[in-house]
């Protein structure tokens, strides 16, 4: 979810609702929001105070003090590697099912992408 900044009058705020990749699997995707979701109420987990500033305009000092996700699917696939005990604690998702997940996407995804040069690759390097 994500309030956006829309002016000064409170009645104008509103709720986004952020779908994930349209590229993503909808079944494992929204599973997985609702075990994070059912995960954050269970334990109480505090999101954190809201951020009532344009990102855009903060400074680099500014901005590296907001929490981000990952910037990548490796740095992605890390995090699910080190913390994935909220999905598989209803017992949606099984820790064979996880770990198969995140090595599959090793091998057909990060690791063929990061021994081939990238097509911009070319267009930095070798175009004219």
């Amino acid at each position: 979810m994500r309030i956006p900044l829309t002016g000064e009058n409170p009645k104008a705020k509103r709720l986004e609702f952020r779908c994930p990749d349209a590229t993503s699997n909808p079944y494992l995707a929204f599973a997985a929001m609702l075990c994070a979701g059912i995960d954050g109420i269970k334990n109480q987990i505090d999101p954190g105070s809201p951020l009532d500033v344009d990102i855009y305009d903060l400074s680099p000092e500014e901005l590296a003090k907001i929490p981000s996700t990952p910037g990548s699917l490796m740095a992605a696939l890390e995090n699910l590697q080190k913390d994935h005990s909220f999905l598989t604690a209803t017992g949606v998702f099984s820790e064979d099912f996880i770990l198969n997940w995140i090595q599959y996407k090793l091998d057909t995804e990060v690791i063929p992408m990061s021994l081939r040069p990238h097509p911009y690759e070319f267009t930095l390097y070798f175009d004219a």
